[in-house]
């Protein structure tokens, strides 16, 4: 079967064309972070003693930037695990062969999709007080956090999950496995090997989301700069405003990178597990013959 082609391959001129705008794109680049690297300079930004409070621990700097990096993976790590676990419970139950099930769960999913974010912070923060529920900063964002990617997660499971061949479920079904065994033997495996990239760039998202617990004073990693900022102000001025907020920026960058590199290699690891096993024969268990048609049968007992 010929695969289709959704694009023509260009030629040389277009190749030719897509390096030069390349070229003057990165020119563009470079002469814009020359100009910022040339005004910071002017205003002293890049003065050494002005950086070397990052690192001195006589300023308590890295310490309490340590803490609140912290603090933000503790969220991040717990917000993860529950999302995805509830993101796959949302999205097996959006599959069910009960429509009452599907109809709740869809509903469900829709609304805490569609709700921003900072509101299902807020609510859980402020709103669930006046009906004798008090959650602390920690839960309130871990809450929101969950609430909000689950629905986004069990979306991406259900994409995954639907986009395997339905051969491989009517194979499973004939071979006498229960439904349960199906998603969670067949479905599921081949599901996540496809969608993990996406997964990991979900998970991203939500790390970074973790910066709107500053709004409800929560001490993550931008509320720790932002309380350093206010510190040092009080003490010098604006003297190092722009390196602590540098210094929180670079922090997440450098989690998100490595971030990014693990989808990246989870995704090339898949795909080369995948070409082996499509490329290595598959044994027959011990009570499976082939039968003289080619078929396969049940050894006789």
């Amino acid at each position: 079967m010929t695969t289709p082609v959704l694009f023509d391959v260009p030629g040389p001129k277009a190749r030719r064309r897509i390096r030069i705008g390349t070229a003057v794109g990165v020119l563009v680049v470079v002469a814009i972070a020359a100009l910022v690297l040339v005004r910071l300079a002017g205003n002293g930004q890049l003065e050494p003693q002005r950086w070397a409070v990052l690192f001195d621990p006589a300023s308590q700097v890295p310490q309490a930037l340590g803490q609140a990096l912290l603090r933000t993976l503790q969220v991040a790590i717990v917000g993860m695990v529950l999302a995805t676990v509830l993101g796959l419970l949302l999205a097996v139950g959006r599959l069910s062969e009960h429509r009452w099930v599907g109809v709740v769960v869809t509903t469900l999913i829709e609304f805490f999709r569609a709700v921003p974010l900072l509101v299902l912070i807020f609510a859980l923060y402020f709103l669930l007080p006046k009906f004798g529920i008090r959650l602390s900063a920690f839960w309130a964002l871990v809450g929101g956090l969950v609430l909000y990617n689950a629905a986004v997660l069990a979306e991406i499971f259900r994409a995954g999950i639907l986009s395997v061949d339905r051969g491989q479920r009517e194979a499973a079904y004939g071979l006498g496995m229960r439904k349960t065994q199906v998603m969670t033997l067949v479905l599921l495996p081949q599901a996540v090997r496809r969608m993990l990239p996406v997964l990991i760039a979900q998970l991203v998202v939500l790390l970074k989301d973790t910066s709107l617990g500053f709004i409800i004073s929560f001490p993550e990693l931008l509320r720790g700069a932002r309380g350093l900022v206010e510190f040092f102000t009080l003490q010098f001025g604006n003297q190092y405003t722009f390196q602590l907020y540098v210094a929180a920026a670079v922090i997440y960058i450098a989690i998100n990178l490595v971030l990014s590199w693990l989808a990246r290699y989870a995704e090339g690891r898949t795909r080369r597990n995948a070409k082996t096993a499509a490329t290595t024969p598959t044994e027959l268990p011990a009570d499976v013959q082939m039968g003289g048609g080619g078929g396969v049968i049940p050894a006789a007992r």
